[in-house]
Parts: structure tokens; sequence; C-alpha cells
């Protein structure tokens, strides 16, 4: 998936502050706004357009619910209602939301509600999807060129090409050329096959153009590709890190925080 953009809504700035602080160890969420009321959340869910919105449901003047009933439950992104209370909980699920955090925040419960935030959203990803190819199969009697395919959500996967640099002007690799990628200082490196190429481009914005079905994050310097892993090395000794072992014989790091999703995906 690409980045989850997210909107803090909550009266008490220590409230928002906590729950940025809990978002800070994922890097694939981003916080795009933060809002004291209702009213500026309404402004907020318009102009900024958020995947997911952490909404407390006690605040002055507009509270959590009236902000759903006015904005429209149609057009909401992703909820999850954060409140001290929990004498809430059956009216915030009425209301459709994610999920339904108590005051004070903790830590392992916070991190149950990112995971389902993350396959909610990764499902809605594949429903708009595939609703956009049964559109497009529609549209022309049935059958499509490939070349007409739309692209996944949140930006074009799986058949982007990566232009890299060379002696003689730039060379555009296919997807299926890219064994792993590589952070290095301010850039990427894609290795393909023996060859190296240093990509002026962030590794986040590389991983959003490969796709996820064929590339995982292994670590915040590393994207692998699937088919190439040989093997994956769990980590012996105490503090010892985890890695794969590619097809090539690299050895290739993969974090504590990503070996589960790792683990799942080979």
């Amino acid at each position: 998936m690409p980045d989850i953009r997210a909107l803090i809504v909550d009266d008490e700035p220590l409230a928002r502050r906590g729950i940025r602080q809990l978002l800070a160890p994922y890097p694939d969420i981003v916080v795009v706004g933060e809002c004291r009321d209702g009213r500026e959340a309404l402004r907020a869910l318009a102009a900024l357009a958020p995947d997911l919105v952490f909404l407390d449901i006690q605040m002055p003047g507009l509270d959590g619910l009236d902000v759903i009933r006015m904005h429209g439950v149609e057009r909401m992104p992703a909820v999850v209602f954060v409140t001290a209370h929990d004498e809430f909980a059956v009216r915030a699920f009425e209301a459709q939301a994610l999920d339904y955090l108590v005051k004070p925040l903790v830590e392992a419960r916070f991190r149950a509600t990112i995971a389902r935030v993350r396959e909610r959203l990764r499902i809605a990803d594949a429903v708009a999807l595939a609703a956009r190819l049964s559109a497009l199969l529609a549209d022309t009697g049935g059958t499509a060129s490939p070349a007409r395919l739309p692209a996944a959500p949140g930006g074009p996967r799986g058949g982007s090409r990566i232009a890299v640099p060379t002696e003689r002007g730039e060379l555009l690799l296919d997807a299926a050329e890219v064994v792993w990628v590589a952070a290095q200082d301010d850039q990427s490196v894609v290795h393909a096959g023996v060859k190296q190429y240093p990509v002026r481009e962030s590794l986040a914005a590389l991983e959003a153009r490969l796709d996820p079905a064929q590339f995982v994050r292994v670590h915040r310097s590393a994207i692998v590709r699937l088919d190439q892993v040989r093997e994956l090395r769990l980590g012996g000794s105490a503090g010892a890190e985890a890695s794969v072992v590619l097809r090539d014989g690299t050895r290739v790091p993969v974090s504590r925080r990503r070996l589960a999703q790792v683990k799942a995906l080979l």
C-alpha cells in the first residue's frame, strides 16, 4: 500500500500529541493534519481527504458523531474513535467506526488497531481495483488490452518502469528485472542481476510504484523481490537480526518490525 494519510481530531493538545507519538513507529502512516474541534475536522476532511481519522467523540460544539453525520457516513475515511469513556462504544460501532480506543491509550491495544486499519485499507484497495477492472471490461465488451489496464490505487504499480542513469543516457528497467533495492545516503541503488544503478529517488517513492504482491519492504533501507528470496534466516542469538538470502547469495537484513509481514508473504 502507499502511505496512509491520517488526521487527528481531539480538543486536548496532550491527546493529539500522544497519538502522534504512538504513530511514530509506523513510517507508512503520515499525519497530514490536526484539528481541535468538530468544525475544524469538517474543513480538514474536505480539504485533505485523509485515509484514516482518529476522532474524539466528546468535543465542545460538534462532537465526533456530529462530524460523521454532517460529513456523511458514505464519505468518511476509516474512523478510529478515541475517548475517555467506554460508554459510547455501541454508538461508535453503530457509526461504522473501524475501532474504538479508550484513554489513556495503551501501546499494545494501539498496535492491534493499526493492524486492523492496514487490513481494512488493503481490502478496500483490492475492491476498488476490481471495480475499475470490471468497468474497463464492460467498456471493452469483455476484453482488454494490457496497455489499457488501469493502475492500482495509490499510483502505478506492477508494470512500472524505473529510469536509471547510464553512461549513454537513461535505461528503463522493467520491475521484473529488479532483484532488490537499497537505500544509500539520499538516493536508492537498484540491483538488477549483477548490475547496480543509483537512482535519485527515495526508497519510499520506489516502494509505492512496485507491486506489493511481488516486492516487500524488509527493512527501512531495503526492498526485495519475493521470488528472489531463497531463504529466511532468523536471528539465532539474542539481539541478532533476521535476514533474507537471495538467489545470488546476497544477504539482506530484515527488521524486527517487518519480520512477521515478511514471514507471512514468504
